[in-house]
């Protein structure tokens, strides 16, 4: 098919690369020309695994392509994906002024049948939205769709192309069909709804999601009261086939550009119907307050934290990709600056000139090397799960750290087995 996909950030990159992949012909938009020029030489603007190679992949066969031309991206295509930002207004709602303008620009471009797709995270009723403002611009016959993804950042290449479910959400028989064949390599369930139903969809599942890692926090911080160790709870209420074992890792917390975001949209939702969700103001609340809990944990090991040496492994909000936003690490290392902690830290793929405009660390000592971090703290803080640490010299670790102090936000470590060594290890929900 020929498709067009308008934002080349994460979701519409993923998409466009795994889409050529399948044998279409693509073309990637975006307002970003610094963005473009680097995709066109193969350079990707973000860590993502696999993402690279299947671009370059991709161009060497011309089934991929990048461009800032609108009217180029629209010319000829069946198939058009808005893939660009929603990001959050400080009242929670979502900022549809992204997709409001490609919109536009589509129906001022658009010459013969096409359907448009919603791929963005966008509120109920987004659709209807977006085929009113194309209608303004174009009166020839065109689709509207909502085709919410499901990509985890780390992992999205391989959630594409091994999905466990497809949404389709339109009240047309011929875009329904377009979009199944569209999908027909994948062998998984495909759900057709309508448009507002396959919006609403997304919201729900990040939310449930969001809301089943605040639940097994709060089991957590009641284990270390009562000397029961989560990590063995979790394990047995996974065996449940209700519950299932995915999402029930305690630590401290979620982030990223989804869950945070997705949530608080859910609530806003609501609450512009008249009902109030309950439940998501106390994930949120809980979510926050798992980054406070850990803080106070480092200053149960070392006391008055001023001008007290601590190292943080782990910046990113998760491990396999160098997305800070919403980061738990970012929220504890400025907990711990404003006790006056002096901050050492160490991400594997985080852009640390980025992170510092971004972010506005106030001293942050920023190293290349996990271990030279550790060199005089008193305390190592584990805040992003790597696989690199969790095979880390720990001897290695106890020898450098001034002090053996570790505080484990994602429970990599055993208990036991850090004891035996001589660490003073406080962890979450374990004793």
């Amino acid at each position: 098919m020929e498709i067009s996909i308008f934002g080349a950030g994460y979701v519409g990159l993923v998409t466009g690369a795994c889409l050529a992949e399948l044998g279409n012909n693509v073309v990637c938009c975006d307002i970003d020309r610094n963005k473009i020029e680097r995709l066109k030489n193969g350079e990707i603007p973000f860590f993502e695994p696999g993402l690279k190679n299947l671009i370059n992949k991709n161009i060497k066969k011309k089934k991929i392509s990048f461009t800032l031309n609108l009217e180029e991206a629209v010319l000829a295509k069946e198939v058009i994906f808005i893939a660009v930002g929603t990001p959050q207004k400080k009242n929670g709602e979502v900022n549809l002024s992204y997709v409001k303008k490609v919109a536009k620009e589509i129906g001022k471009n658009l010459k013969k049948y096409a359907i448009i797709i919603n791929k963005s995270t966008v509120p109920v009723g987004t659709g209807n939205l977006v085929r009113n403002i194309i209608k303004k611009e174009y009166n020839g016959s065109f689709d509207i769709a909502s085709n919410p993804e499901f990509l985890r950042e780390g992992s999205a290449v391989f959630d594409f192309m091994n999905p466990e479910r497809i949404i389709i959400g339109t009240d047309s028989t011929e875009s329904k069909k377009i979009i199944k064949d569209l999908y027909e390599p994948f062998s998984c369930p495909v759900v057709n709804t309508k448009i507002e139903t396959a919006e609403m969809i997304k919201y729900a599942s990040n939310a449930f999601l969001a809301a089943k890692i605040s639940f097994i926090n709060e089991i957590a911080n009641v284990c270390e009261r009562v000397g029961a160790n989560v990590d063995e709870v979790a394990y047995a209420m996974g065996l449940d086939s209700r519950i299932g074992n995915k999402f029930l890792d305690a630590g401290i917390g979620y982030g990223g550009s989804c869950f945070p975001k997705d949530v608080r949209a859910l609530h806003n939702i609501a609450l512009n119907n008249n009902y109030k969700f309950k439940l998501l103001k106390a994930v949120v609340r809980v979510n926050n307050d798992q980054r406070l809990l850990l803080a106070e944990k480092t200053e149960r090991l070392l006391g008055d934290l001023k001008n007290k040496k601590i190292c943080v492994w782990g910046i990113s909000f998760k491990p396999n990709t160098d997305d800070t936003r919403e980061s738990a690490a970012i929220d504890i290392i400025n907990l711990l600056e404003k006790k006056g902690g002096k901050i050492n830290a160490y991400d594997p793929k985080v852009d640390y000139e980025k992170l510092r405009r971004d972010n506005k660390f106030k001293a942050v000592n920023f190293y290349s090397n996990k271990y030279d971090a550790l060199k005089n703290c008193q305390a190592l803080i584990i805040a992003t799960e790597w696989d690199e640490f969790k095979n880390a010299d720990l001897r290695k670790i106890k020898k450098l750290l001034q002090k053996p102090n570790i505080i484990d936000g994602r429970n990599i470590y055993n208990p036991d087995k850090m004891k035996k060594i001589g660490f003073n290890y406080l962890s979450v929900g374990r004793l």
